[in-house]
C-alpha cells in the first residue's frame, strides 16, 4: 500500500525523478545490483527497514526509508553511520511534516498569536473495531499503533518544541481481539508546557486533530489532511486543488474575549518531499528529513514503552 498509494504517485509527479522498477522485499537483490538505479525507496514492513536499507547503502544507492527509519534507535545510528561512510544520501519519509493542517499550526505558533503555549494536543483517532489484516496487527518488532502513528506525532512535536525534559506514556490494547497496541497517550513535559499525543481505534466521534491553548488564545482544528485520501482515490498530486482542505474543516482561532476566527488551512505539499530528495541526490540541498530526527523519535518511542511498562515518568 505504501508503495502504490504514496511513493509511486509522488515520485512520478516530480520531473527530476524517474520510477524505473518496483520489487518486493524478497526480490530486492536484483534491483540493488543494477548500476543504473541511483535511488532506492524502502516501503516495506518496519522490521525489514534496517536490513534492506543497509544492503542498499552497501550497494552504493541513495536511500529513502518509510517511517520509522528502523525499529530501534541503535539500528538508526548504524544506518546513519553507514550512509556517511558510503557518502550516500539517507532520509526518512516523514510525509506528515507536509500535512496542510500541521503547516498551518506551525505558522500560527511561529506568529505568536497564541501567546505562551500551555497545552498542545494532537490526536489521531479511528473507529476500527475489527482487526485489519496485515503485519501491523501481528506481534513483532515495529508492529502496533504506537510505531505506526506515534512516529508521526512525535516527529511533529519535536519540530515544534524540541526535545522534552521528560515523558509519561500509557500504551495498551483496547479491542478484545487485538494482539498489539491499538491505543496510546504520550505526554511530553517542557517546563510548564504539556504536549499530549494520542491515538485510538475505538473513537466514533474524533477529537480535534490539533488543539493548542495559550495565554492569548486557542487554535482548534478537526479532520485529517486530505492528501492520503486523494492518493488512495488515484488523484494525481499535480492536479488542481490537490492537498486543499474544505472550508468546513478550517481551524478556529479563539481569542481571550471568546471571539472566534476561521483560519484557512494551507494546502498540503507531499510532493515537496521528493522534490527535495532530487535536489539532495544532486548535491544541491539538504535532505528533506534528517535521519538524526528519526533516531531521536525512535529513542522517545523506546523510553515511552519503558514508561508505560513501569508506569512512571522518565527524564530524558
Amino acid at each position: 500500500m505504501a508503495g502504490t498509494v504514496f511513493h509511486a504517485p509522488l515520485i512520478r509527479s516530480v520531473a527530476d525523478l524517474e520510477l524505473v522498477a518496483t520489487a518486493g522485499s524478497a526480490d530486492a537483490a536484483a534491483l540493488l545490483a543494477d548500476p543504473s538505479i541511483d535511488l532506492v525507496v524502502i516501503a516495506t514492513p518496519n522490521r525489514s527497514h534496517y536490513p534492506l536499507a543497509e544492503a542498499a547503502l552497501q550497494a552504493g544507492k541513495h536511500v529513502v526509508v518509510d517511517k520509522p527509519l528502523t525499529v530501534t534507535s541503535a539500528e538508526a545510528v548504524g544506518l546513519i553511520t553507514l550512509a556517511a561512510e558510503r557518502e550516500r544520501m539517507l532520509t526518512v519519509f516523514q510525509n506528515r511534516r507536509w500535512d496542510g493542517d500541521f503547516l498551518t499550526v506551525r505558522d500560527v505558533l511561529a506568529g505568536g498569536r497564541l501567546g505562551e503555549i500551555a497545552l498542545f494536543e494532537a490526536h489521531w483517532d479511528r473507529f476500527r473495531p475489527a482487526i485489519k489484516p496485515g503485519w501491523r496487527e501481528v506481534p513483532a518488532e515495529g508492529a502496533g499503533l504506537f510505531f505506526d502513528l506515534g512516529a508521526h506525532l512525535i516527529d511533529q512535536a519535536l519540530i515544534l518544541f524540541g526535545t522534552p525534559e521528560a515523558l509519561t506514556a500509557d500504551i495498551g490494547a483496547q479491542r478484545a481481539a487485538a494482539d498489539v497496541d491499538d491505543y496510546f497517550r504520550l505526554t511530553l513535559h517542557y517546563g510548564r508546557l504539556r504536549v499530549n499525543l494520542s491515538a485510538a481505534t475505538l473513537v466514533t466521534a474524533p477529537r480535534p486533530r490539533f488543539a493548542v491553548y495559550g495565554t492569548a488564545g486557542a487554535l482548534v482544528k478537526y479532520g485529517l489532511d486530505p492528501q492520503e485520501a486523494a492518493l488512495r482515490d488515484g488523484i494525481d498530486p499535480r492536479s488542481s486543488g490537490f492537498g486543499e482542505d474544505s472550508e468546513a474543516r478550517y481551524a478556529t482561532f479563539t481569542d481571550v474575549r471568546g471571539e472566534p476566527e476561521r483560519i484557512p488551512t494551507q494546502a498540503g505539499r507531499y510532493r515537496d518531499f521528493y522534490a527535495a530528495v532530487a535536489r539532495a541526490v544532486r548535491g544541491e540541498g539538504p535532505v528533506p528529513v534528517d535521519p538524526a530526527d528519526a533516531r531521536a523519535a525512535l529513542r522517545i518511542i523506546e523510553l515511552a514503552r519503558e514508561s508505560a511498562r513501569e508506569r512512571r515518568r522518565i527524564a530524558l
